[in-house]
């Protein structure tokens, strides 16, 4: 691996804070001017991106956080039962004892309190956002892909006539591909642009 320079060094420093190219360009000593063109090319750097991974990689060892185990905390959440852990009808709400809950039953409470007056009291159970770990379990299988309407203009080059001549020309003897490519360059063409004319 190649040796960084000391602000390089920095740049992999913060940026495992936060995982912020930009951000971590300018705490690294980059200018804040260009620090959105520096960091993203500072992550392209053979040298940069491999001391990442490494200190990534011990980071992992170190704290026994890994990929899995956050998909697996997940799954408790994304999949946990209510059912599991309180009961409710006619005659109120009653909570299993937390003593009784296993690890995944108990990983969907978030918060549970209990508030006792002369009066009677109240208990209250929060659980975890379900809906929020099924996004983030879907978004890493790839599940939910955001698709983007585009319309854009193509400023098409001045001899656009001859670039489809020329084509045209070259499929000369094979009726089916230039009907095929014809039928492209006319989708090609801009409203306006040199294809209309």
């Amino acid at each position: 691996m190649p040796e960084l320079t000391p602000r390089q060094g920095a740049f992999v420093r913060e940026y495992l804070v936060d995982l912020n190219a930009s951000a971590a360009a300018v705490r690294a000593g980059y200018s804040a001017a260009t620090a959105n063109r520096i960091g993203p090319r500072l992550l392209s750097n053979v040298g940069v991106a491999a001391a990442i991974a490494e200190a990534q990689a011990e980071r992992s060892k170190r704290t026994e956080v890994t990929q899995d185990r956050v998909i697996l905390e997940l799954a408790r959440i994304a999949f946990g039962d209510s059912h599991r852990v309180m009961s409710w009808g006619p005659e109120g709400v009653k909570l299993r004892p937390s003593a009784e809950l296993t690890d995944d039953e108990a990983a969907i409470v978030a918060e549970a309190s209990q508030t006792v007056t002369e009066a009677g009291g109240t208990i209250r159970l929060k659980t975890v956002d379900k809906l929020g770990a099924l996004k983030l379990l879907g978004t890493h299988l790839g599940m939910f892909v955001e698709r983007r309407e585009v319309n854009s203009t193509l400023a098409l080059p001045a001899e656009w006539g001859r670039i489809q001549g020329a084509i045209v020309a070259a499929l000369d003897g094979h009726p089916g591909a230039r009907v095929a490519v014809m039928a492209a360059l006319e989708m090609a063409a801009v409203p306006g642009g040199p294809a209309d004319g």
